[in-house]
């Protein structure tokens, strides 16, 4: 059996998967009816919406299977994603790459399959793959259909990263926000590894609009993403709630540990400002809270909690001012 290679992009592949926030999540009939419709229009038993992620491939949409991920090692979308072309393996068990692959030699006895390639912001991320138990041909106008259906599925997927993620600052939104942020406390309370979050708002940012104008304020908020976004780890979540108000959601850190990479950040910020010309008064106020499942049962909870937080220290800053 050959294992696929890594694609040269597999760092960049991965975060742009990670970001639009589909992987574990519950199925959807805008992608199962393109799944149903393609094991109709190919006369298959299995078609799939396969995500490759790190160790392995996940199925947005599966017809014809009963589970849900596999093997990354084993897959044949790992192969499919490393062109742009559809990969077409007519019979893998007279294939010296597939022959003796598991998903060959047991179920689901795959001797057919057909994988396009799903690209999103330039990357390939799975495939819409077709796979049947016996050998078969793929003419131009079968390849031309899947790739049409594929070309839906991508679409679709990029709306689901618009809808996660803000137009200003490309940093996660609210709803993005709350979807991962729900899967990081729920493995937190199963691995038992602290959470804590951080909730940021600029401070005086109303003065920084009226003075300088709005072309000025996004400049800020996007400046101020970008040094958020370098300044923490790719396991963080990072996002904009709303307006000049931010938040991270820092995994296996306690609240001592988090204070820590807070103020290290402030005085990133303060660097940067002060190379800037014309100068800026820029600051941010922020609150931190630790995730405890017994106290906070939703991240609403837990953002709250920050929130309030972040309230009593600019209200302790400006009472010092």
């Amino acid at each position: 059996m050959k294992q696929a290679d890594i694609p040269l992009n597999e760092k960049e592949r991965l975060k742009v998967l990670k970001s639009i926030n589909v992987l574990d999540t519950v199925a959807e009939e805008r992608f199962d009816r393109i799944t149903r419709m393609a094991k109709r229009m190919f006369n298959v038993p299995i078609a799939l919406i396969s995500l490759v992620d790190e160790s392995r491939q996940w199925f947005k949409s599966c017809i014809g299977l009963d589970i849900s991920e596999a093997s990354r090692e084993i897959s044949f979308c790992g192969h499919a994603i490393l062109g742009d072309d559809v990969f077409i393996i007519p019979a893998a068990s007279k294939d010296e790459r597939f022959f003796d692959n598991p998903m060959v030699v047991e179920e689901p006895y795959a001797e057919f399959y057909a994988g396009c390639p799903l690209t999103v912001n330039g990357y390939r991320l799975g495939t819409l793959c077709l796979v049947d138990h016996i050998e078969r041909t793929f003419n131009n106008e079968d390849i031309a259909a899947l790739k049409d259906l594929a070309a839906t599925v991508a679409l679709e997927l990029s709306a689901v990263q618009i809808a996660t993620h803000d137009d200003l600052t490309g940093l996660l939104n609210r709803r993005g926000f709350l979807s991962m942020a729900h899967n990081t406390l729920s493995l937190s309370v199963r691995n038992e590894f602290p959470v804590t979050l951080a909730y940021l708002d600029l401070d005086k940012f109303k003065a920084i609009n009226d003075n300088f104008g709005h072309a000025t304020g996004d400049l800020v908020l996007s400046t101020f993403s970008t040094l958020l976004s370098g300044s923490f780890r790719e396991s963080d979540i990072i996002a904009r709630l709303g307006g000049d108000e931010f938040v991270v959601l820092l995994s296996s850190t306690s609240m001592t540990e988090a204070k820590k990479v807070i103020d290290q950040f402030e005085m990133t910020l303060q660097s940067y400002l002060e190379q800037k010309e014309p100068a800026l008064d820029v600051s941010f106020s922020f609150g931190i809270a630790e995730f405890d499942h017994k106290k906070h049962e939703t991240i609403d909870a837990l953002l709250a909690e920050a929130d309030t937080q972040m309230y009593k220290y600019k209200h302790a800053r400006k009472k010092s001012e």
